[in-house]
């Protein structure tokens, strides 16, 4: 699940700003800033799963119109990317560890 800060410090959220329970997630950083992951199952976000993310800013702002367009469609394929592949990476670990503790 996807919450503000004071819903992820208290491991607790009756209104996830995104939430997803069938096993295929994609969820876009499409801003800078911060992003506040929990598992959704009982208790896993008070032992420990989750996570911040944080997403910065360009380092600098291209000089030339057309390499901006170059370049920011080139940061947000990358991004994509990256994005897609974080969130699978942690999903397999998070549903590893969900049926590996499941009985605890």
């Amino acid at each position: 699940m996807v919450m503000t800060k004071d819903e992820y410090e208290k491991c607790h959220s009756t209104h996830p700003i995104f939430f997803s329970n069938n096993g295929v997630i994609v969820f876009t950083l499409d801003r800078p800033g911060l992003f506040y992951f929990i598992s959704g199952v009982s208790r896993h976000c008070e032992r420990g799963q989750k996570m911040i993310i944080k997403v910065l800013e360009p380092a600098s702002p291209p000089q030339f119109a057309d390499q901006n367009e170059q370049k920011t469609d080139a940061a947000v394929a990358m991004a994509a990317i990256t994005s897609a592949t974080l969130m699978s990476c942690i999903m397999s670990i998070v549903g590893s560890f969900s049926s590996n503790c499941s009985d605890q």
